[in-house]
């Protein structure tokens, strides 16, 4: 039974030693509440990234839109379509998300609320040799800040809406996004999608985590330009850390205690992780936001085992001047020379040996309540500046309760979360149709492109498949940011010069990933003598798929974009490709049919 004892005691001061922090559980709470779609890693067809209604949603933190456990969507992401979207108006609905978002948390949302900061401390806690901070690493930090200027605002707005942080720099959509949906087998479809774009990010990710080993937050201090906004909110943000300016020392612990680089405690690099609070030797640096659980006072209440002794020592102060008060009295009963003989000694000795052992009782007694009375009073006046007791013990067992039921509700909020998206939520019921089978009938809204003129002078507003039967039609699915899309379309745009009436070609735009705007700016409907592409001059029928009708999982689409989809004379589809079709492959499947 001992070495039973034992075994359970080591193994609960191993679990004690080792547990995580509060912050740790924070950070890891946050990562599965926000991609609690955890049925999106492990689905098929339209079914791997969730496009339900939280989407609009931006939640803190920098994660992808695109992962396949993502239930809301990243505000660096949406900031740039919007703004790319906006043009002559700001986009005010991200823009009141972030403030909002920016004055109650501040960079309290990189600390504590984001998946990729949990990544790169994860990936630090590895044992290797460190680079410490310094003045070059300060300087180092404000390039995220140049990052924000130049690829989230300025190139979205000038360049067709591209978002080119998301597209060229960020992690987390490579790992979360692109990682997240090729980790599936089913999706190997999305292959066709990678190129040299997919290279570069790719090798992005690896400098961004091999770097974070050496380097704390090697992304965040100076790659993050949702930090750099966030970092605006700082001073003002409803939680984070604050610096009782009277309390300082300027000891300077603080700082060399953090790993970001901050100049001073709660400036715009802090990520109001807590660390300083600990070692601060005069308790100057606190939470804001806790006088809602606790008074200022409270805060650094003495502990309750201290009262018991600051009183024994004002009692054993009364001890001690009963004791000599004893004593001088033992002396002069005894007829030796005290304190008050040696006082009036000379020619006073008269008086002192005439004293009768009545009268120096009295004097003894009177003594020693002068001296009581006195202690009382001290003792009352100590006691009113040392708390009550129980006092001290409802305030614990109320921080306590708080506590738990906070993260009772979590917890709750978690599960229902996890319940919901994995076993509730709406998933795509769309019926999918394969090689061989009969093409489903739809109808698409169009863009006024030349291919849409009519005889009349007039624009066809719709393609409809029903309108089309008897004829080779050969329907391509793609999106402006979508590289290989891009790529390919100029070689279809060829085959159909070639082909002429003999078939009919439709690029047809995925669903939500642009506004009408976006996409008629893109095939240079506004100015099309100037457009890059004269896409508008193609004999292409540009049109738009919806959520509602969702030709594109009807057709056999899953995520992967491009997708070519052949359909012959009598309404079957013929030829599927997910993936970047050559014009010659193109080609070689039209012959076929004709």
């Amino acid at each position: 039974m001992a070495k039973v004892k034992e075994f359970f005691i080591k193994t609960g001061g191993w679990l004690k030693a080792h547990a995580p922090s509060k912050r740790r559980l924070i950070q890891i709470y946050t990562a599965l509440l926000f991609n609690a779609n955890i049925k999106g890693f492990f689905g098929k067809g339209n079914n791997i990234i969730y496009r339900g209604a939280s989407k609009y949603i931006c939640t803190p933190g920098l994660h992808c839109y695109s992962c396949p456990g993502a239930i809301g969507a990243c505000p660096l992401g949406a900031l740039q379509n919007a703004l790319a979207a906006s043009k002559t108006r700001a986009p005010m609905y991200i823009l009141g998300i972030l403030v909002l978002l920016g004055i109650i948390f501040g960079r309290t949302i990189c600390g504590y609320l984001c998946p990729t900061g949990l990544g790169q401390d994860l990936l630090y806690k590895i044992k290797t040799p460190k680079l410490e901070k310094s003045r070059y690493t300060r300087i180092l930090s404000y390039f995220k800040y140049v990052l924000l200027i130049v690829f989230v605002i300025a190139i979205p707005l000038i360049y067709n809406g591209i978002p080119a942080f998301c597209k060229y720099i960020c992690p987390a959509g490579t790992f979360g996004g692109a990682g997240g949906l090729l980790a599936n087998p089913e999706n190997a479809g999305f292959f066709g999608m990678l190129g040299g774009l997919f290279s570069w990010k790719f090798l992005l990710l690896v400098v961004f985590i091999v770097c974070s080993i050496f380097i704390y937050r090697f992304f965040c201090r100076f790659f993050c330009p949702l930090g750099a906004i966030l970092g605006f909110f700082n001073k003002i943000a409803f939680i984070g850390i604050k610096l009782d300016k009277q309390k300082c020392t300027e000891c300077g612990l603080c700082i060399r205690t953090c790993k970001m680089d901050i100049k001073h405690v709660g400036d715009h690099e802090c990520i109001n992780c807590g660390a300083c609070v600990a070692v601060c030797p005069t308790k100057a640096i606190s939470w804001k936001g806790s006088q809602f659980f606790l008074r200022p006072n409270e805060t650094d209440m003495p502990a309750e085992e201290n009262v018991p002794s600051l009183a024994a020592m004002v009692q054993g102060g009364a001890a001690q001047g009963s004791a000599l008060a004893a004593g001088e009295a033992i002396s002069m009963q005894a007829g030796q020379p005290s304190s008050a003989n040696v006082a009036f000694s000379g020619s006073e000795n008269i008086i002192a040996d005439n004293m009768s052992a009545e009268a120096q009782n009295i004097a003894e007694s009177e003594q020693t309540k002068s001296q009581v009375s006195e202690i009382a009073y001290v003792q009352a006046d100590i006691n009113s500046f040392v708390p009550d007791t129980k006092k001290a013990r409802d305030i614990k067992k109320r921080n306590f309760w708080l506590q738990f039921a906070a993260w009772a509700v979590a917890i709750a909020v978690l599960i229902s979360a996890l319940v919901y998206f994995n076993f509730f939520a709406e998933t795509n019921t769309t019926t999918v149709y394969g090689v061989g089978d009969r093409c489903p009938d739809f109808t698409l809204n169009t863009f006024e492109t030349s291919a849409t003129l009519k005889e009349d002078g007039t624009h066809m507003e719709t393609f409809s498949t029903m309108d089309f039967k008897g004829t080779v039609m050969v329907i391509n699915y793609w999106y402006t940011t979508c590289d290989p899309c891009v790529e390919e379309l100029p070689e279809f745009a060829e085959v159909k010069d070639e082909y002429g009436d003999k078939i009919v070609m439709v690029a047809v735009h995925a669903a939500g990933f642009a506004s009408d705007k976006e996409i008629v700016d893109f095939i240079g409907l506004d100015n099309p003598a100037n457009s890059k592409t004269s896409w508008y001059d193609w004999g292409i029928i540009f049109a738009q798929d919806t959520e509602a009708v969702d030709s594109f999982t009807m057709l056999g689409g899953k995520a992967a974009y491009p997708i070519t989809v052949i359909i012959d004379k009598d309404g079957n589809i013929a030829y599927f490709k997910e993936g970047k079709l050559k014009g010659d492959v193109l080609r070689s499947e039209i012959d076929k049919l004709l």
